[in-house]
C-alpha cells in the first residue's frame, strides 16, 4: 500500500490543506478510510490503522490483543450450570411460561434429596459459644443456675457443666427431635468425625420412672409456691383497701351521687325562680 498527498489543482498554497490518498499495488486509488475497508473485507483490521499517517496505531493493537485474550480465555473455561431446574422463559408476560427441556439422554434422571436443601450446615462445637454467658434478674442480680442430673455427662474438648446446660436448652428450644444425646460409642474416640450435630454434647442417657417422680415433685413444689405468693399478694391487697376506708368504687359511687343531687336543687330553684 502507497500513501501520496498532494495540494488540490490550483489551490497550491501554505494555508491549504492537503489530499491523502492511498494506492494499492494495482493502482487502485483509496481517498478515504472507509473506502479502504470496503474494498479489504473482512480480511483485514483496519480499526486500528491511522488514514492520515498511513500508519498502525500500537496503543490499539495491544489493547485489541489482550480484549481477544480475555475472551478467549473467558469462552474456553465456561460457566457451571449446577442447576436443574426448568429454564423459564424471560418475556414480559405477567404469568411464567415454562421452557420444554430436551436432552440427548432423557432416561437419565437427577436425583435430589429434599433434605439435604433444608438442612443447613452447622460448625461442630458450636454450644461451646454459649459457654461463659450469665443471666441476670430484673434487679440486675445474677441468676443462679440449674444443677443438671447425675445421669448427664458432657462429650466433646472442654466440654463443661456450663457447656453441657446450654448444649441442652439450646436442642430443647431449636430442634423438634427427641432429644437422646450421642447413640455412637465411637464419638469418644474421635469426636470430630462420629458426632451427630443434631444431638447436644452428652452422652446418651436413660430417663426412668424414678427420675419422672421426682421431677413431678418438683412441680408440685414449684406449684405450691406460686400459689403462696398470689395469695399472699392478695391478702396485701385486701387489707389496704380496709386502712382507706371504702373501696374507690363505693367512693366513686358516692361521688355520683351528691353531684346528682346538686343538679336537683339547682333546677328546683331555677323553677321557683320562674314562678315568681
Amino acid at each position: 500500500m502507497e500513501r501520496k498527498s498532494a495540494f488540490p489543482l490550483g489551490q497550491a498554497s501554505p494555508g491549504r490543506d492537503r489530499t491523502l490518498s492511498h494506492f494499492s499495488p494495482s493502482g487502485k486509488k483509496f481517498r478515504s478510510k472507509p473506502q479502504l475497508a470496503r474494498y479489504l473485507g473482512s480480511s483485514m483490521e483496519l480499526g486500528t490503522f491511522d488514514f492520515r499517517t498511513g500508519k498502525m496505531l500500537m496503543n490499539k493493537m495491544n489493547k485489541n490483543r489482550q480484549r481477544m485474550r480475555y475472551d478467549c480465555s473467558n469462552q474456553a473455561k465456561g460457566k457451571p450450570d449446577l442447576n436443574t431446574a426448568l429454564p423459564v422463559r424471560q418475556t414480559a408476560s405477567i404469568f411464567k411460561q415454562p421452557v420444554t427441556k430436551i436432552t440427548n439422554h432423557p432416561s437419565n434422571k437427577v436425583k435430589s434429596d429434599p433434605q439435604k436443601a433444608v438442612d443447613q450446615p452447622r460448625q461442630l462445637f458450636w454450644e461451646k459459644k454459649l459457654s461463659g454467658l450469665n443471666a441476670f434478674d430484673i434487679a440486675e442480680e445474677l441468676v443462679k443456675t440449674m444443677d443438671l442430673p447425675k445421669g448427664l455427662q458432657g462429650v466433646g474438648p472442654g466440654c463443661t457443666d456450663e457447656t453441657l446446660l446450654s448444649a441442652i436448652a439450646s436442642a430443647l428450644h431449636t430442634s423438634t427431635m427427641p432429644i437422646t444425646g450421642q447413640l455412637s460409642a465411637a464419638v469418644e474416640k474421635n469426636p470430630g468425625v462420629w458426632l451427630n450435630t443434631s444431638q447436644p454434647l452428652c452422652k446418651a442417657f436413660m430417663v426412668t420412672d424414678e427420675d419422672i417422680r421426682k421431677q413431678e415433685e418438683l412441680v408440685q413444689q414449684v406449684r405450691k409456691r406460686l400459689e403462696e405468693a398470689l395469695m399472699a399478694d392478695m391478702l396485701a391487697h385486701v387489707e389496704e383497701i380496709a386502712r382507706d376506708g371504702e373501696p374507690p368504687s363505693e367512693k366513686e359511687g358516692a361521688d355520683e351521687e351528691g353531684e346528682e343531687e346538686e343538679e336537683d336543687e339547682e333546677q328546683d330553684h331555677d323553677q321557683e325562680m320562674e314562678n315568681v
